[in-house]
């Protein structure tokens, strides 16, 4: 079984179309949240999830920008990212709304070998807004598991891919499809293989898409000119 794992879309159209490329034959898809927020194609990217969801094994939970476009919830959040939320509620379809405001917290996923996984967009103790850093201290990551029953926990929200194995347990961020934060502008997702044996069956893959349409949509809509330079440096 392979299982896909992506996260940190963040209306970036152009960038999914290039992972969903490589990871549309995976027999689960995993989404760690944030599907909108800061690009300028949220309702493309939306009606994509809602579309596959319906009809193949495809998870998604709710991210901090999904939650604050949904619910008007964008306190904490610096002025560019303020700016998109609202721009954001203004051209989103209702369905597409309703489809944020629907999405779990939490999702539950067990592989074919009975492996169990809990998906969450920031950390268990702060479902959407803890940064989960790789460069954490292991004492930091064992006080997350302890708030998981689960052999694996998959979180996004950094945009930072990452790997922890914390006696014999994995804390996997499949970094972000639409807008990395690691210095590689590319979009980034991982893969497990069920064949091969955990913790090692783990792959994280980078691949490049169309930044320039991307950051020319950012621009053309009226958003901070900053949120399309951002995706050429990956930051």
């Amino acid at each position: 079984m392979i299982i896909a794992l992506i996260s940190d879309i963040h209306s970036n159209w152009e960038a999914l179309k290039a992972v969903w490329k490589e990871v549309k034959k995976a027999d689960a898809i995993l989404c760690m949240g944030d599907l909108v927020g800061y690009g300028a194609s949220p309702n493309e990217v939306v009606e994509f999830v809602r579309k596959q969801m319906e009809k193949r094994t495809f998870l998604c939970v709710r991210g901090n920008h999904d939650n604050a476009v949904a619910f008007g919830a964008d306190w904490g959040f610096n002025p560019y990212a303020r700016e998109a939320v609202r721009w954001h509620q203004r051209v989103m379809s209702i369905e597409n709304l309703e489809f944020l405001r629907r999405l779990p917290v939490r999702q539950l996923f067990t592989d074919d070998r009975g492996r169990s996984y809990l998906l969450i967009h920031g950390s268990p103790r702060a479902p959407l807004d803890e940064y989960l850093f790789p460069w954490l201290p292991d004492s930091e990551f064992k006080a997350v598991l302890s708030y998981v029953r689960q052999d694996d926990l998959l979180v996004g929200h950094t945009h930072v891919p990452m790997l922890k194995v914390i006696d014999g347990r994995r804390i996997i961020n499949p970094g972000g499809v639409g807008q990395p934060r690691d210095g590689d502008w590319r979009a980034s997702y991982a893969t497990i293989d069920t064949e091969e044996e955990p913790p090692d069956n783990v792959e994280f893959h980078r691949v490049e898409y169309d930044v320039e349409e991307a950051a020319r949509k950012i621009i053309e809509a009226g958003l901070p000119r900053f949120l399309a330079e951002r995706l050429f440096e990956g930051y």
